[in-house]
């Protein structure tokens, strides 16, 4: 399975690196790697906002319904329905996942995440994918297409 870790960030910086995502996607590599390290701990404070855990079951418990099953554990969860699966780990300051596919994320967990909050950045922990959840919706770089989540070859 694929892991991937979701950032929610502060909308100054949302703005700020909106096309510059490889710099986003090497900082929490790099923060993954140094934990210890109190200047990367200092930005990645700055950069990122916390998840209000009881809002974000709220919202996840709202938006599914009833078309999936749920199963909470804690600061985890398991989406499911019929041979799609995703587990979810909440943490104060990120969301961890693992899928089958990335194509089960889109179809599943991102239009659920879309509706919580734009401002999310995804890492890939184990293969190199990396983006925004959504792209802006006014832009100053024309007639770009948006980036939502590709890979870093």
């Amino acid at each position: 399975m694929d892991a991937y870790s979701i950032y929610w960030i502060k909308e100054e910086v949302a703005a700020h690196y909106f096309h510059k995502s490889n710099l986003l996607y090497h900082f929490f590599k790099d923060y993954r790697n140094d934990l210890s390290n109190d200047i990367l701990q200092k930005q990645f404070n700055y950069i990122t906002r916390s998840f209000p855990r009881s809002h974000l079951i709220s919202h996840i418990k709202n938006y599914y319904n009833k078309t999936f099953m749920l199963q909470f554990n804690g600061s985890q969860l398991i989406i499911h329905q019929k041979k799609t699966y995703i587990s979810l780990h909440m943490d104060e300051k990120q969301l961890k996942f693992r899928c089958n596919s990335l194509q089960d994320a889109e179809e599943i967990l991102f239009p659920m995440l879309r509706s919580f909050h734009s401002n999310l950045f995804i890492t890939g922990r184990n293969v190199n994918n990396f983006g925004w959840i959504s792209p802006v919706i006014t832009s100053n770089h024309g007639n770009e297409s948006e980036q939502v989540l590709y890979s870093f070859l």
